[in-house]
């Protein structure tokens, strides 16, 4: 049994609408026919894994939320009917409904053959469950796992069904009682406060607007600037954050050669990271963005070890039009040295002993910036292969099931690498998305990228 973290809960309060709804997914694709057999027997280990578990909440007050093991799981979802290359995106974005971490099951796996005679196999899950270094860890040990034994997944499937995990196979460290636990957070929170109070007597305890980051994160820039002449453009402005009536998710996928990506970053100065946040920007800047500078959110991961969770902090820069893959890469260093925080100086563990609303008051847009920049780096060797299937194409993205409510940001990005290929996952919540496919050409062309349809 594990305690919720702070950006756990985050991500819950999402689940029950408070924000923007976020399932993160995995899609991989085989050039053959994957068996139904092997599909389920990659289900009952995950079942059984770290994604097998649900949100219980505390009796005594100010203790956290924990983790409980739940073998409760959707059922193998396989399409009816093979699906054209342009059905892809719309049959993986329709699959994050349903997923419930506190009722569980908060995950699903899903499959569904191709009209090239291929598969499609897609993982998705709540983000309260897992991020996603987090979600790649809880496929990887399943791939491995199945890999070892594969001439008995039929039998173990079988008995998994019967037989739900105990918590002592699945939970190696013990939990201190639900006293214990909030006595340490009450403490935790009244010595913090006390030390913001007296470090800032002249402020209010809560700020009117506060920004408090999902992952114990830093923000030293003030408001984000706002040009005083938007830069000329003949397609409709973007809408605002206050009007999002008309906006939109458009999703995309796209491969790009590493060797060439590699070879392009050095020879602007910068890193395959710095290429990617440039190009970010500059999608969003030939959709018509108007404001001259772009604030970039960067997620960083904080793991010290593989692990299934939400282990990760966020820290921002501001990109100018003249900015190029060199002088972000020095920004971007600079960046990763720090973090967004609390606002006041507040310990972020006030977010877990408030009552929901007011949580989501004090975190409301933590996070958000006009880019999501997501590097999710070099994707294990265990992924390439599932059972007898060499997988052609793998993609680590976010989707957000039934949108409601839309973030600041306009363009998110989720950068991944599996051999010679880079895999760039891309949505756009803007409300002129439809810009986006001639956006991400003009962009590339300015640094000779050529993009590949996945």
């Amino acid at each position: 049994m594990d305690h919720l973290t702070v950006v756990d809960e985050i991500f819950l309060r999402t689940h029950r609408g408070m924000g923007t709804p976020i399932a993160l997914q995995g899609l991989w694709r085989t050039p053959d026919a994957m068996e139904p057999d092997l599909l389920q027997a990659i289900h009952g280990r995950l079942r059984v894994g770290h994604l097998g578990r649900r949100v219980v909440s505390p009796r005594v007050p100010g203790a956290r939320r924990t983790w409980r093991p739940n073998t409760r799981a959707h059922p193998l979802d396989v399409a009816i009917g093979p699906l054209r290359e342009s059905e892809i995106l719309p049959w993986a974005d329709a699959l994050g409904t349903d997923l419930d971490p506190e009722n569980g099951p908060g995950w699903r796996l899903s499959a569904a053959r191709l009209h090239d005679g291929g598969t499609v196999v897609a993982l998705t899950c709540s983000h309260a469950l897992a991020d996603a270094r987090g979600l790649i860890h809880a496929i990887t040990a399943a791939l491995r796992s199945l890999e070892s034994t594969v001439s008995d997944a039929s039998t173990e499937l079988a008995g998994a069904e019967l037989v739900p995990a105990r918590d002592d196979e699945l939970w190696s460290r013990t939990t201190p009682s639900e006293w214990a636990d909030a006595v340490s957070q009450w403490t935790t929170i009244f010595g913090g406060t006390a030390r913001a109070l007296h470090q800032k007597l002249s402020r209010p305890l809560v700020p009117p607007a506060p920004d408090l980051s999902p992952d114990r994160t830093f923000r030293e820039a003030g408001p984000d600037p706002v040009s005083s002449s938007a830069v000329p453009t003949s397609r409709k402005p973007q809408s605002s954050r206050a009007d999002t009536s008309d906006r939109h998710l458009r999703p995309l996928l796209l491969t790009f050669d590493a060797t060439h990506w590699d070879t392009t970053a050095i020879t602007l100065g910068g890193t395959p990271n710095s290429l990617f946040i440039h190009l970010m920007a500059n999608i969003l800047w030939q959709t018509g963005f108007p404001k001259p500078t772009i604030t970039a959110s960067l997620p960083v991961d904080t793991r010290d070890e593989p692990r299934v969770d939400n282990d990760l902090a966020m820290t921002e820069i501001a990109i100018e039009r003249t900015d190029t893959p060199a002088t972000i890469r020095d920004r971007a260093k600079a960046a990763y040295q720090r973090r967004m925080s609390s606002p006041a100086g507040l310990p972020e563990e006030i977010l877990q002993v408030l009552p929901d609303r007011w949580a989501y008051a004090l975190s409301k847009g933590a996070g958000e910036r006009d880019i999501l920049c997501s590097n999710i780096g070099h994707l294990p060797d265990a992924v390439r292969k599932v059972g007898p299937h060499h997988c052609t194409r793998v993609a680590a993205r976010a989707i957000h099931p039934d949108i409601t409510t839309f973030p600041r940001t306009q363009l998110a990005g989720y950068l991944s690498r599996l051999d010679d290929t880079y895999t760039l996952a891309l949505v756009s919540l803007a409300a002129d998305s439809d810009f986006l496919p001639d956006a991400i050409d003009k962009a590339c062309a300015t640094t000779g990228l050529r993009p590949s349809p996945w």
